[in-house]
């Protein structure tokens, strides 16, 4: 055999380098792992923090996981240990590209490996402050990047204006469709489970409690649309944070706080989405909006804010509204308590082909290959089975 025969049998690795798995991080690498299967490359996804957790692994999809296990404040500043361990790692086998997901893993990528990084970007203003434009252009011939959104890679390219378009592009989040589904409790089964009344007609909120998701405006809405929707109607906000008191408050003030229910931290809440007749999303310029493709995947109608990613996922299928009104939030609610079985049916029937078409695994995964980046980091023809 020889020296080049010996080198094209050894397996080709991708590094999927992840800043942590916490909240939805650890679906965002499953999603980018499930890109490669069935295709000539392994992945090995490194977590820069968090400690080792066998559940993680399982839900990475990966062939490998490892975790550097560095605390938060550890990764500070120059973050030299986590160059040379990720150094010394990528010494151990034949790695062909660098996933990297936020700011610091695609600079420790950057700065320690020779190494192509797709750095993958899942907020608005990344590149904003000045040292990471210099670093985007110190390194621009290696390092590609994506967002979650179209409204997110607008945002990059404004502050990279230099940089070619196809060097910045956007890729949804996305789900598998089918194995969400089957996840997914029955209307009745969701609703015994979050102790939600079975006839009561619900909207549905999933989300911190954080000025970022704005539920004020949401409560507000509601309250100037409760006069015209359905007798028992209710607003079920699953989720924590620093503004619960405020929000408990709002609606006390508005009188609605026997029809507003917090229901806390709710672990796999996408498995719950069935017990909601309207789903609505009020926050501040959501870069994408996971819970919008969870809610499409349960059939219930979607109300969101006409910025940031939600607008992208939800036009065409649900209803928009300006950021922060309330009055136009309680239109639209009361829209969607009008609609009827027919109605209804369609809308499910329209979110349903959308998932297939736009936000799933397969769709995204083509996505994905005809990318230019990623075929100037591996070269043509690595999308195949082997």
């Amino acid at each position: 055999m020889t020296t080049s025969e010996a080198g094209s049998a050894q397996p080709q690795w991708v590094l999927q380098f992840c800043h942590g798995y916490d909240g939805p991080f650890l679906d965002c690498a499953r999603q980018y792992a499930s890109l490669f299967a069935g295709t000539r490359y392994k992945v090995c996804t490194v977590f820069l923090t968090g400690a080792p957790d066998p559940d993680v692994v399982a839900g990475c999809a990966s062939d490998e996981v490892l975790f550097l296990d560095y605390s938060s404040k550890a990764v500070r500043g120059l973050k030299l240990r986590a160059m040379q361990d990720l150094r010394a790692l990528v010494r151990t086998r034949s790695f062909r590209l660098c996933i990297a997901h936020r700011f610091k893993p695609a600079y420790i990528a950057c700065l320690a490996t020779g190494l192509p990084v797709i750095g993958i970007n899942h907020a608005f203003g990344v590149y904003q402050r000045w040292p990471r434009r210099l670093f985007a252009q110190v390194f621009r011939r290696r390092l590609s990047l994506l967002a979650v959104s179209e409204s997110v890679r607008d945002d990059i390219r404004r502050c990279l204006p230099a940089w070619p378009a196809a060097r910045i592009e956007a890729l949804y989040n996305r789900i598998d469709v089918e194995q969400l589904q089957a996840q997914q409790l029955d209307r009745v089964q969701a609703r015994e489970a979050l102790g939600l009344p079975a006839q009561a007609w619900v909207v549905g909120n999933v989300g911190r409690l954080h000025p970022d998701k704005d539920q004020a405006t949401l409560i507000r809405g509601f309250a100037r649309a409760l006069p015209q929707l359905p007798a028992g109607s209710l607003l079920a906000i699953l989720g924590s944070g620093r503004l619960e008191d405020a929000l408990k408050g709002l609606a006390r003030e508005l009188g609605v706080a026997r029809q507003v229910v917090f229901l806390g931290q709710v672990a796999e809440a996408k498995r719950y989405f069935k017990a909601f007749d309207v789903f609505a999303l009020s926050s501040d310029h959501e870069p994408f909006g996971m819970v919008l493709l969870e809610a499409m995947a349960a059939g219930v109608p979607l109300l969101a804010t006409a910025c940031g990613g939600a607008r992208e996922v939800v036009e065409g299928l649900g209803i928009l509204f300006p950021l922060a009104d309330a009055d136009a939030l309680a239109q639209g609610m009361c829209h969607l308590a009008q609609l009827d079985e027919a109605q209804r049916q369609a809308c499910e029937a329209a979110m349903y082909q959308a998932l297939l078409e736009r936000f799933s695994d397969a769709a995204i995964t083509r996505r994905f290959w005809s990318l230019p980046m990623v075929t100037a980091a591996l070269g043509d023809g690595a999308y195949g089975r082997e």
